[in-house]
């Protein structure tokens, strides 16, 4: 069973930064990808990050140039580095990890707020 525990939420002023993590159970290394998503209130889960087995990265066009995600295989831990953070960053943040064995399997964390303030 995969567990993915998310920390590092909570409050800050726009133009602060925040650092989440995620600990996964077990090796990361078995992920084909891990990520990021985020739930505002009102609105659908959108990706925010992510960064795959092979260590390239994707991000949200919203957050380029502003969050940094990694990955430490050794603490099977992925990061979530969020800088110049701005109001319309405020969500739950969730950590996805996903195995391809003949169809796709998400994981999830139980969520992490971020609240950004003006």
């Amino acid at each position: 069973q995969v567990q993915l525990v998310e920390s590092g939420g909570g409050l800050a002023e726009a133009g602060g930064s925040l650092n989440l993590s995620c600990a996964a159970s077990g090796s990361i290394s078995r992920f084909n990808a891990m990520g990021w998503y985020r739930q505002a209130p009102g609105k659908q889960r959108e990706l925010v990050a992510r960064i795959t087995s092979g260590g390239p990265t994707i991000y949200a066009d919203s957050v380029k140039g502003r969050f940094i995600i990694s990955r430490d295989n050794a603490k099977n831990t992925v990061y979530l580095q969020m800088g110049s953070l701005k109001p319309e960053d405020t969500a739950v943040y969730y950590c996805n990890a996903v195995i391809i064995v003949h169809r796709v399997v998400d994981y999830w964390g139980q969520g992490t707020q971020v609240t950004v303030s003006s």
